[in-house]
């Protein structure tokens, strides 16, 4: 079975799990809405690509450790979407949670998908249960505080924030999570392969920042311009354009630089470049340049 096809697969088992004829249909719906369809789903893809590199002895708790932290990154764009953050309409090309099913439904599924992350994740143990308390640790620490995603998310509300630092916790800490949870969960030292997540999330950052100037919402399934109406601190703000490219650059490179010698580092590499210019296409990118010169 394809990566992307087993990805697919576990979430949905793992959606319908939190689901039954007892609950409210609506936040059911909504949970849904927020999971599927997806994006690239490219933080579960780096995870299991880590386990399979890493030798992957327990299949199942990789599946799950990819699945949970997709939920959880799920969950980050229902409350990003929030009013109170970028009151957005639109996510993966159609209404945002909270467009189509209401504030109050939006928070609460954003909760729902934080808790059946790590339920599923649990679920995940039963070959190997003593993997699971550092898993649940290291996981939770990338979603929190003080240096996960919530804290990423709050950085905005800050007067002054270092580039880094809002990139590393807002993005990077769920790409840290996922190349060391793949290799937490086939039982090997994960601290190899923290630097490989942490530059690849502050590439991906990078390339949305540059995405949000020279973006197609279109394209993109979600609005653009959102950094500079809201004041957010951006690559392209603080570098322009071609610094933030030249960033962007660094930073695949320090990732690519980062990943540990392995049977599955010319995959990883293959999969690091291929995403790199996914994001950052470079024809497109040079059009917009010319225009903007």
């Amino acid at each position: 079975m394809k990566a992307l096809t087993s990805i697919e697969h576990s979430l949905a088992m793992a959606v319908s799990a939190g689901e039954g004829p007892e609950g409210p249909p609506k936040l059911a719906d909504a949970v849904r809405h927020a999971v599927f369809p997806g994006g690239a789903r490219i933080r579960p893809r780096v995870c299991l690509a880590v386990a399979a590199a890493c030798g992957n002895d327990d299949a199942q708790l990789a599946d799950a450790t990819a699945t949970a932290i997709e939920l959880l990154h799920c969950a980050s764009l229902v409350h990003d979407d929030l009013p109170c953050f970028d009151d957005a309409q639109t996510r993966r090309g159609r209404a945002s949670v909270q467009y189509a099913y209401g504030q109050s439904l939006a928070v609460l599924a954003g909760d729902a998908l934080i808790v059946l992350a790590f339920r599923t994740l649990a679920a995940g143990a039963a070959k190997s249960p003593l993997r699971l308390p550092a898993l649940i640790t290291m996981i939770a620490q990338s979603a929190g505080t003080p240096t996960g995603a919530v804290a990423g998310q709050a950085w905005e509300s800050e007067q002054r924030v270092r580039l880094a630092d809002y990139q590393r916790a807002k993005t990077g800490a769920l790409f840290s999570a996922s190349s060391m949870g793949g290799a937490q969960a086939a039982g090997v030292d994960p601290e190899p392969w923290r630097a490989f997540g942490d530059w690849l999330g502050e590439a991906y950052q990078a390339a949305d920042d540059i995405r949000d100037v020279v973006g197609d919402p279109r394209v993109l399934g979600k609005p653009v311009g959102r950094d500079v109406a809201l004041l957010r601190p951006s690559a392209a703000a603080q570098l322009g354009l071609q610094g933030a490219v030249t960033y962007f650059d660094t930073l695949v490179a320090k990732a690519i630089e980062a990943i540990p010698n392995c049977p599955g580092a010319a995959g990883l590499r293959a999969l690091v470049d291929s995403e790199s210019e996914r994001l950052v296409p470079r024809e497109s990118l040079e059009a917009s340049l010319r225009s903007a010169a």
